[in-house]
């Protein structure tokens, strides 16, 4: 006789349930087919599933591709009777699919892989739950907002998996510059989804929402920062004010990024205490030049194009690719003079990689406190002269010239106080 001690001895990983869950799986997935009151709901959902793991444990492949095809029929022929019985139903597409839906996730989870069915049954529950929400967002898009996600997709799904993981070497000789290509791709994403962000804030909060966007996506990558306002000072010139002001918001997330890099690590090996003072007041000077800079009281009406333009996305791209191959001959080149040439390179490209590296080399004793600070600061400051340098791509000159100006004076100030504070 099966007595309790035996089913306590079943293993959690047996087939028997895998099909249980595949049917409370199923079950979910139905729980809004049967609210909408469809012609399937929750019971039929949950047999289907299960239909789908028990051919799957069976391990036959023909029986397996013969279930489906009875769910794909069975799905048909609702579809037609909803097409009889209401008009305004048409042919349930959506009952039909989710139920071929059901029974693939039966398959995963009988396959044993149950990350991958509760990840597919969750998702296809929202899409099914969120079905007004999902439609309204649809039908208010225009076309170049529809293009824009298309393209983004495109760059962010199709492209970037496809380019090779590895680096390559560029160069001969003692000139050698290393190259990641998905580093160098992942930037061109970073700055249409940038855009992205920034348009939808735009859109609800006008011209102070670049400002918005810079500081947070400064937090990621200021560098991209500049390619997003680039591209909208390109579409509207009059919000030139709000993204000299975003610029500037993305240098204090930079410098706030950098100095949490340098305190938090360095707990064991004694805090770099002298860097608080200058990048603090590169965070604040950044903020109160931007307050003054854009006129906050204004209400400035912006009616962006599109979310962001391929054309200048790849055209910063290739403009950040250059800046990465230029510094990192000059490297190789200038590589005698230290550690702190280095750190000025790097800080073209990644001010947060150089404080890293910095950090590290403190850690294990290869630099002093000293030397550590001032190869972040000097990062720092890199990363805020391309910022203003790469401005000057902008048709606009006077937005280059107001970015260039206010760069210059934060940088004098920090200079200031890194003096002040070394005395």
């Amino acid at each position: 006789m099966f007595g309790v001690a035996q089913l306590g001895s079943i293993p959690l990983d047996t087939q028997v349930l895998r099909i249980l869950l595949a049917g409370v799986l199923g079950m979910f997935l139905g729980l809004e087919r049967e609210w909408s009151h469809k012609s399937a709901g929750v019971r039929t959902f949950s047999l289907i599933s299960i239909l789908g793991a028990a051919f799957t444990v069976v391990g036959s492949v023909p029986l397996v591709v013969v279930g489906g095809v009875l769910v794909i029929v069975q799905g048909a022929l609702l579809a037609v009777r909803g097409l009889m019985e209401d008009e305004e139903e048409g042919l349930s597409l959506t009952t039909s699919m989710s139920m071929l839906v059901a029974y693939g996730v039966g398959t995963l989870v009988a396959s044993g892989l149950t990350l991958e069915a509760v990840t597919v049954t969750v998702f296809s529950a929202l899409l099914l739950v969120l079905k007004r929400e999902l439609h309204s967002f649809a039908w208010g898009m225009t076309r170049d907002e529809l293009r824009s996600a298309a393209e983004f997709a495109i760059l962010a799904f199709v492209i970037y998996p496809l380019l090779p993981a590895q680096s390559y070497d560029i160069g001969t000789g003692n000139l050698v510059v290393e190259i990641e290509p998905r580093v160098i791709w992942l930037m061109v994403v970073t700055v249409a989804g940038i855009g992205i962000i920034n348009y939808a804030v735009v859109q609800n909060y006008g011209g102070r929402g670049i400002a918005v966007t810079g500081f947070f996506g400064g937090l990621a990558s200021s560098t991209a920062v500049v390619g997003a306002m680039l591209d909208h000072v390109k579409q509207r010139p009059a919000a030139s004010s709000y993204a000299v002001a975003a610029i500037l918001l993305a240098d204090a997330a930079m410098a706030a990024r950098n100095l949490v890099i340098a305190l938090l690590f360095t707990f064991e090996t004694g805090l770099l205490i002298g860097a608080v003072a200058p990048l603090g007041a590169v965070i604040l000077g950044s903020v109160a030049i931007a307050a003054y800079t854009a006129d906050w009281t204004e209400n400035l009406e912006m009616e962006l194009d599109s979310p962001f333009s391929l054309r200048n996305v790849l055209g910063f791209g290739g403009l950040f690719l250059l800046v990465v191959v230029t510094g990192g001959l000059a490297a190789a080149q200038f590589g005698r003079l230290g550690f702190y040439v280095t750190a000025a390179l790097t800080g073209l490209v990644s001010s947060a990689g150089a404080t890293t590296s910095a950090v590290i080399l403190y850690r294990g004793g290869g630099l002093s406190a000293e030397a550590a600070v001032l190869a972040v600061l000097i990062a720092t400051a890199s990363s805020i002269v391309v910022k203003a340098g790469l401005t000057f791509a902008s048709p606009n000159r006077d937005f280059a010239v107001k970015t260039a100006t206010v760069s210059t004076v934060l940088l004098v100030a920090a200079g200031a106080v890194t003096i002040a504070a070394t005395i």
